[in-house]
């Protein structure tokens, strides 16, 4: 039975970008969209070139491996040509594979908001559909307020549809932008627009006011759309968008929807899911959901007493997909079980291959699991794990030793009498039985440490020059000035990779000083692969001395 394609369109950098308290540096963009290539979701929509310097500096250059790179923006404003307007110029000549511009197909938000004409904003939509795919862009138009504009004139939202796809769109998107349509009213209207467009040229894009935006999606996709539009953990405006992290395994895993509908989501794309939400809230430097569907930490835990006696017996009894299919744990909160297959697949991930019964696997999964309940989180930092898995297998090599550290923050007055802050740091390291030191300064106590650690790594120090720290995230774990501080350290070299590794304590220059130690040891990790092949030299396990 052939299986019709389903298009998956992400929005996180741009929708998620509205969710309060969210600000997306170019750093965490570039980060991002890595994520979203593991997911293997078909668009990426990366924000508004021309809105802000982020965006325009983000669409400078294609950021997308096989995903379609989309640029979003507003249709022509009334009064001028789409060639002679800068906001659509500004997507067309972007680096960007395809465009997405939001028009409105709610006559009232045309007249109140834009202060314009439904046949201006019907113009407006054809000459800029047409300039775009003349300038050799695959055109979306997103139709805001789509639902409500159809229960007020259909006439009109429905020539907005006709109109986008007769001047060459490959795609009109269906908003419930308000996101209180009912999954009944989102299937009844889809069908009544099915009459005058094909499924396989429409999309849905549902905001989650009333809970129901994953419904909303999945309704629309029954009625007949081909294209989903979502952002990872359901950020966006408000109440949030569709969560792709539980949409897309419902589409994979659940027989009604697989059977029916092929995607780009694999396997292996599955089993990364939790991975990459708990990695994308590591970003925002938030605490992921315990009870998210799919990948919380409680979607697959279980209290001791008839549930866990029956899971016992057998796993369906109380899980609807086998935790493992989306890169989750179960937990019996009696006894611990799982853990071995994830554990497995992370060490695959940085070419290190165990049997699932080499007792070793046993020592690394209780010193995660340890690590964890003090606070370790190694979805966001897999670098971190890198270096704790090599070194609990015995296969780190040893770099260098740090014997002694100091930090400094010095508040005074210069020689011109203006009150300025100094901060000074020591690191004293001993390499192949060498004993070095290093002073630097730095714009806090961070920045010093890191500079005097990477000063002079002796025989070590030409393969760390094109190491650079590029984020810095600190999150307490526990409330109080005394709390407990886990902090996140992202770098990346000449080689354009980027890494992040992690560090815990009560001391927060302690927790950073950790995730720079092991920032600067995955770098030696790298290149050190390659010259022990060819020098064939072995290093004793490392250690942080004191």
């Amino acid at each position: 039975m052939s299986r019709e394609r389903l298009y998956l369109f992400d929005t996180t950098l741009r929708d998620g970008a509205q969710t309060a308290g969210i600000e997306f540096s170019l750093e965490d963009k570039i980060a991002i969209i890595d994520l979203l290539e593991q997911l293997g979701v078909d668009y990426i929509e990366g924000g508004y070139p021309g809105a802000n310097p982020v965006d325009t500096a983000f669409f400078e250059s294609r950021r997308t491996r096989k995903a379609t790179f989309t640029a979003f923006g507003m249709t022509k404003r009334a009064g001028r040509s789409a060639a002679n307007d800068p906001g659509v110029q500004g997507l067309v000549n972007s680096a960007a594979d395809a465009t997405c511009f939001v028009a409105k197909a709610w006559d009232y938000q045309v007249e109140l908001a834009l202060g314009s004409t439904t046949e201006e904003h019907i113009e407006g939509i054809a000459d800029t559909v047409r300039t775009a795919a003349a300038a050799g862009k695959e055109v979306l138009i997103d139709l805001e307020h789509f639902f409500d504009g159809f229960k007020a004139n259909p006439e009109y939202a429905l020539t907005c549809i006709t109109t986008a796809l007769d001047a060459g769109a490959r795609w009109v998107v269906l908003c419930d932008t308000n996101g209180g349509t009912m999954p009944s009213e989102v299937r009844e209207i889809v069908g009544k627009v099915l009459k005058f467009a094909p499924g396989d040229r429409l999309g849905i894009h549902p905001h989650d006011d009333t809970g129901q935006a994953v419904a909303n999606a999945l309704a629309a996709i029954e009625a007949g759309v081909r294209q989903v539009q979502g952002t990872l953990n359901g950020l966006g405006e408000r109440c949030g968008n569709a969560n792709l992290i539980t949409l897309i395994p419902t589409l994979a895993l659940k027989p009604f929807y697989a059977e029916r509908f092929e995607t780009g989501i694999t396997a292996d794309h599955l089993e990364r899911l939790t991975h990459i939400s708990r990695a994308f809230d590591d970003r925002l430097n938030r605490a992921p959901a315990r009870q998210a569907p799919y990948v919380g930490a409680s979607a697959f835990a279980t209290k001791a007493g008839i549930h866990a006696s029956a899971l016992l017996k057998d796993f369906s009894t109380y899980e609807h997909v086998p935790p493992e299919s989306v890169g989750n744990e179960r937990s019996i909160m009696v006894s611990q079980q799982a853990g071995k297959s994830n554990l497995l697949t992370a060490l695959a991930r940085h070419n290190i291959a165990l049997e699932k019964d080499d007792p070793r696997l046993e020592k690394l999964l209780a010193t995660v699991k340890e690590r964890e309940a003090r606070g370790y989180s190694y979805d966001g930092a897999d670098a971190s794990f890198a270096v704790l898995a090599r070194r609990v297998l015995g296969t780190l090599p040893s770099f260098f030793d740090v014997e002694h550290y100091r930090a400094m923050v010095e508040r005074r007055h210069n020689a011109q009498g203006e009150e300025v802050t100094v901060t000074e740091a020591v690191v004293k390291l001993r390499v192949q039985g060498e004993l070095l030191m290093s002073v630097a300064e730095g714009n806090g106590p961070v920045n010093a440490l890191d500079l005097a650690l990477r000063k002079d790594l002796g025989v070590y120090s030409a393969r760390i020059e094109d190491l650079e720290l590029v984020d810095f995230k600190v999150r307490i774990l526990d409330g109080g000035t005394g709390a407990v501080t886990r902090v996140l350290v992202e770098s990346r070299d000449g080689s354009g990779e980027r890494w992040v590794t992690i560090g815990v304590s009560p001391n927060i220059i302690d927790a950073s000083f950790e995730a720079l130690y092991e920032s600067i040891t995955y770098k030696l990790l790298k290149t050190d692969a390659a010259q022990d092949s060819t020098r064939g030299e072995l290093h004793q396990p490392a250690r942080i001395a004191g």
